[in-house]
């Protein structure tokens, strides 16, 4: 019988070194099959028979508290500042207050001084020692057990006043520590809090609706939600009635509304802001779009970016090296001077200094940070290693309709003959297109809506496959369709026809009108340039993007114009799905890492060879969002640019953090040559380290 696998969600996991050994701890349950910690998401996947009082006892060294991940409850956090530790650490340093006091009054060494500072290292250092004691039975080396050791050894020869403020700063250090991390991680709770935990809900009971409040996990697909101004949409669906501006910010991270009425799709999460809606419901909870970001986010920081790969495999030698260089200290110049009081409290001291939590945590809480911050802006980067490969891009390729281009045909010109009205053959055409099937006749009538024209109704509408079509308007046959049909009913100038070449060599469909005796006027419809898409190649071409180049099965003269319009440094056109994987295969070869964007779909090929595949317009898009390593959830270009800033911002910042981490720790280690290296000064490196690089990497948090 197959093992169940469940998910819960964790608080109070602030050290990565804390995560490993929970994760140890739930693997000897025997009932466990499998275990998975995601330390980035504070998230636990578990294959076997386990309950949630199990996991808190395996993570109750460490306070860790669990909940199921389908349970919207809040796990019951525990605030840093009433964590029994560190309200231990804050009982200690009233107890090393007075210390001070004593040694400053009675002389340092005095007994009561000594007796002040060893009550405050027994208070404050107790789940210290607890932890690192029993990691000693087990040889296991992380903080805990090299600080019990040093302040343990520090106690031994009589350095009772330093011991006490090492055991109360540790514990303000992993206080900040949690806080911060819980800091890093806010941007997924937020996700997970968007969407309402019940919806109102209209249910059909045999020839009548029933109107009735449930949870979202109890909707099923085909209900009726009804969602009224101001409330939040609970889940994906079709609206059947109604119109509404929505707020989808929380899924596409588009500032601006957006109008929906009938047969538009929303989302969950997004925000009802003016009118009364009904929509039918196309999704469960678990497959709405929201619940798809949230589970690609989660899986995104749990994978491994090549510079967290390589911090992992250095700090599994340091922590041994940085053992083995105390134990030299200790010991060498002991032998070598005598002073072997001196020696050893050098030797606890470059113990304390080592520590490898700040160079553990330099990766991962960058990562977290910067993926986080992404949803937020909605872009969704489906790892560590995609990030950091974005910083590496040196080409961009696009596909054009779609991308470049706004993908939706509009009427760009209305050129009525001599002694007609543009107005009047504007509505004239919109009335025969009414009734048409014609992919174009959409723009057509979409731009007689926003020019206000009134369109009369028709009689006898007939269409002719592959030529357009007819009807009567206003009394009136009026035919509508191709060139080469409508100069076999009316005579089209030589000047006429050199204005359709014009037109159609600039890429655009050309549809003319005519009545029963005489020409009436053309119409030139074409895909609109995106107003953002100059600025977004303009911008790419700033940050050091060395080559941008198009992708496109259109005509080369049309893409050819498209792309000197927008800067565009090269073109390449009539490609087939084929030649676009080809064309992908050069520029690799010739600039490095090249990113591909498109639509998800059509450019699959071209997308999966890329170095970094990045979709447009991801939102309730499953293939974009299965396909591409970056999704882009709105139709909004100047994502782009941000997007790679942001990966360069992130690999900027985790070298930064690793240089801060190592760094403060040579500084330190240096210390010891002239014998200046204290306990105090080692406890600051560390904590110093370790709150130097989470707080640096939390400046991702602010990338707009």
């Amino acid at each position: 019988m197959a093992q169940k696998t469940e998910q819960f969600r964790l608080e109070n996991l602030s050290c990565a070194n804390c995560a490993a050994k929970f994760e140890r701890n739930i693997r000897e349950i025997s009932t466990v099959e499998e275990v998975q910690l995601n330390f980035g998401a504070a998230k636990l996947t578990v294959t076997g028979d386990v309950t949630v009082a199990q996991l808190e006892e395996a993570g109750a060294f460490d306070g860790i508290k669990v909940a199921l991940a389908n349970e919207r409850k809040k796990v019951n956090s525990i605030p840093f500042y009433k964590r029994k530790e560190n309200l231990l650490a804050a009982f200690s340093l009233v107890f090393v207050f007075f210390g001070l006091i004593a040694s400053f009054t009675k002389g340092e060494g005095h007994l009561l001084a000594n007796s002040l500072f060893a009550i405050a290292i027994v208070v404050g250092g107790l789940p210290i020692f607890k932890t690192g004691m029993n990691n000693l039975r087990n040889f296991e080396f992380d903080m805990k057990t090299l600080m019990t050791i040093a302040i343990i050894g520090a106690a031994i020869i009589g350095e009772w006043q330093e011991a006490a403020i090492v055991v109360f700063l540790f514990a303000v250090s992993e206080a900040l520590e949690a806080y911060s991390m819980n800091k890093a991680r806010q941007s997924i709770s937020q996700l997970i809090d968007i969407a309402p935990p019940t919806a109102l809900i209209k249910r059909a009971h045999g020839e009548h609706f029933h109107e009735m409040e449930v949870a979202t996990e109890d909707i099923q697909i085909g209900d009726i939600l009804i969602v009224k101004p101001g409330q939040k949409i609970a889940m994906d669906g079709i609206v059947i009635e109604g119109v509404s501006t929505v707020n989808q910010s929380a899924i596409t991270g588009e500032s601006i509304p957006v109008t929906k009425t009938v047969e538009d799709t929303v989302f969950a999460g997004t925000l009802n802001e003016e009118g009364a809606l009904e929509i039918k419901v196309t999704k469960r909870v678990e497959d709405t779009t929201i619940a798809k970001i949230i589970h690609l986010v989660e899986e995104a920081q749990a994978e491994k970016a090549p510079s967290q790969k390589f911090v992992d495999r250095f700090a599994k030698y340091y922590t041994p090296a940085i053992m083995l260089g105390a134990l030299l200290v200790a010991v060498v110049p002991g032998f070598i001077t005598g002073d072997w009081q001196h020696w050893i409290y050098q030797g606890l001291a470059v113990l304390v200094v080592g520590c490898p939590c700040a160079l553990i945590i330099s990766t991962p809480v960058a990562i977290v940070t910067a993926i986080g911050n992404a949803a937020k802006q909605g872009v969704l980067i489906k790892g560590g290693a995609y990030l950091e490969e974005l910083g590496r891009i040196q080409a961009v390729a696009f596909d054009k309709t779609g991308t470049l281009t706004k993908g939706q045909p509009e009427v760009v010109a209305v050129l009525a003959e001599e002694g007609q009205n543009e107005q009047q053959l504007l509505a004239q055409i919109a009335a025969v297109e009414k009734k048409s099937q014609h992919p174009l006749a959409r723009a057509i009538l979409s731009k007689a809506f926003e020019q206000k024209v009134h369109i009369p109704s028709v009689e006898d509408f007939q269409s002719v496959t592959g030529k357009g079509a007819y009807a009567s308007v206003d009394g009136q046959k009026i035919y509508v369709g191709s060139v080469k049909w409508i100069q076999t009913l009316v005579p089209i100038s030589e000047k006429l026809h050199q204005t359709i070449e014009k037109l159609a060599s600039e890429g655009k469909s050309v549809i003319i009108a005519a009545n029963e005796t005489e020409l009436l006027g053309v119409l030139a419809i074409a895909d609109q340039v995106r107003d953002e898409s100059k600025e977004v190649i303009k911008v790419l071409h700033e940050n050091k993007i060395r080559h941008t180049v198009m992708l496109t099965g259109d005509a080369s003269q049309t893409a050819q114009k498209i792309a000197e319009e927008l800067g565009i440094d090269d073109v390449r056109a009539n490609l087939l799905p084929e030649n676009k994987l080809q064309a992908m295969k050069e520029l690799q070869q010739q600039y490095g890492a090249v990113a591909m964007i498109g639509d998800g779909v059509n450019d699959a090929p071209a997308l999966a060879a890329a170095n970094i595949g990045i979709a447009m317009g991801g939102a309730g898009t499953d293939a974009a969002l299965e396909t591409a390593q970056v999704v882009l959830m709105s139709d909004d270009l100047t994502k782009l640019p941000y997007t790679i800033n942001l990966s360069k911002k992130t690999v900027t910042i985790i070298k930064q953090n690793i240089i801060f981490a190592l760094g403060l720790k040579v500084i330190a280690l240096l210390l010891v040559i002239p014998g200046w290296l204290t306990l105090w000064i080692a406890i600051f490196a560390d904590m110093g380290a370790t709150l130097l690089v989470i707080l640096n990497s939390l400046r991702l948090l602010k990338m707009k």
